[in-house]
């Protein structure tokens, strides 16, 4: 966490209005589709109009509910010192999301299973750059669909105790998810009034959320917990080929979700989310290491600040299939847009190829070193008597040298971030080994995870969350 510079903004304030207002027509005169019977209730009681599965929505009643929801929230962690403030100027790194595949460093490719899901936990536990371990790093494949989330909560509790994310897929796999934090602090009232959780609801780009994120959406808000409620718009396929259509219809489907968040239980956690990126008309295939991507995070932290809500956008995003020169620029240009133009919560900060399919431990540990930059960037110059320096510069003089000096030795560690990965050697030094950044890469995720040791746990929180899943494993492939 560190207090960030000066954001600056893509768009003016003009047009952060036109997005509002568009927005606006969009819910009142399209509508969005809930394909969730208890969604449609609660609107519909709230006196919104309702034809079949479609809602329109009023303007004035958009604008209160949006007006609940915190401008910032703290995200309790098992160890305290890692509890995280959502909102703000603060920003958050973890892991990529949700990928089915792992590139390797040789450039085949794989499926995902349970165990790259722990390494990568106990990854970005180690990680000085990873704030939170995330909550889908790679999916366990092999893991039955009906128990998978219980396997990838467990184990982002048991090897970190930073904070992670719950399960998304439905009401009751959310549950589950609540249950076991619940179990981990101590019971849902604790978590209810310091919460621990928070999970990724994504719309259904364009204007429809389906009900396995609806089902998860209402578990959360009903437990108090936190939700980033998502849009991918993917302009000129699923949204309008211009931004402006598609930025205005993004806003409209995140505004619907926070909206129903806030009609379910007012001062629900929310975070405004955008994954919104283009469609390559080459491959009509998405397209997320882009800088029409990186202009809608940028426009999205604008927006979200609008609201007065904290923001969701991508980081080292890449459309890359090996980590390579493109892997490195895109993943650069994106978190680095994403960081400077405030955005609070960064999804897939490190990991990330080929649009969001596969994960690769080379790239997690470059994309750490980036984020490293990026943080070090962020915390800018510190101007104090003492860094200005002027008794050490008098002292050393014209021609001489620092390298000996008291104020060189007190200052640096401080002042120059030291490298996790990058070479610096002379050429003579570097050629020894000869290794690319690749390489460097493959040998210090192997290095670390070599090194790994878990956090303590509570011996009967453990117990008690090994019975929990028995006792579901049990009713889940049973049924």
């Amino acid at each position: 966490m560190l207090t960030m510079l000066p954001k600056f903004n893509v768009l003016t304030p003009e047009q952060v209005n036109q997005v509002h207002e568009q927005s606006m027509r969009i819910l009142s005169e399209v509508g969005v589709v809930f394909e969730y019977q208890p969604a449609l209730d609660v609107l519909q009681a709230k006196g919104q109009r309702v034809e079949g599965q479609r809602v329109y929505f009023r303007r004035q009643f958009v604008e209160e509910q949006v007006a609940k929801a915190p401008a910032e929230f703290t995200l309790h962690a098992r160890n305290p010192e890692n509890n995280l403030v959502v909102g703000g100027d603060n920003i958050i790194y973890m892991p990529g999301y949700g990928a089915p595949f792992i590139h390797e460093a040789d450039g085949t490719k794989r499926s995902s299973f349970l165990d790259d899901f722990d390494n990568f936990v106990k990854l970005a536990h180690m990680s000085p750059a990873m704030h939170m371990t995330g909550g889908n790093a790679a999916e366990p494949t092999e893991i039955p669909d009906e128990i998978r989330h219980l396997k990838m909560v467990y184990s982002s509790i048991i090897h970190s105790d930073k904070c992670f994310m719950g399960s998304a897929s439905g009401y009751d796999k959310a549950s589950d998810s609540i249950e076991m934090a619940a179990l981990l602090f101590g019971g849902r009232e604790v978590i209810k009034e310091k919460p621990a959780l928070i999970c990724l609801v994504n719309s259904v780009t364009p204007l429809k959320y389906d009900d396995r994120m609806l089902g998860a959406l209402f578990a959360y808000a009903e437990a108090g917990q936190a939700v980033v409620i998502a849009s991918l718009v993917m302009a000129g396929s699923t949204g309008p080929a211009t931004m402006a259509g598609s930025l205005a219809l993004q806003n409209a489907e995140v505004l619907a979700g926070i909206t129903l968040a806030q009609s379910i239980n007012p001062g629900t956690p929310v975070v405004y989310g955008s994954t919104s990126a283009i469609t390559d008309m080459q491959t009509g295939s998405l397209s997320i290491g882009n800088p029409e991507g990186a202009l809608f995070t940028s426009a999205s932290a604008q927006m979200a600040r609008c609201y007065r809500v904290p923001s969701r956008g991508g980081g080292g995003l890449s459309d890359a299939k090996i980590v390579d020169a493109q892997a490195g620029y895109e993943s650069m240009m994106t978190l680095m847009a994403a960081s400077t133009t405030g955005i609070n919560f960064v999804l897939h900060t490190a990991g990330i190829l080929q649009y969001f399919m596969a994960m690769s431990y080379e790239k997690f540990i470059i994309d750490s070193e980036i984020a490293g930059m990026v943080l070090r960037y962020l915390k800018g110059i510190e101007f104090t008597e003492d860094k200005f320096a002027f008794d050490v510069i008098a002292k050393v003089g014209p021609g001489g040298h620092f390298l000996t000096q008291k104020h060189t030795k007190q200052n640096h560690a401080k002042e120059l971030r030291r490298t996790q990965l990058s070479d610096r050697l002379s050429y003579d030094g570097w050629a020894k080994e000869g290794l690319d950044t690749n390489k460097r890469a493959e040998r210090k995720w192997k290095t670390m995870l070599d090194e790994y040791q878990a956090p303590a746990l509570d011996s009967q929180i453990s117990q008690a969350l090994n019975d929990f899943m028995k006792k579901k494993t049990a009713e889940y492939l049973q049924s």
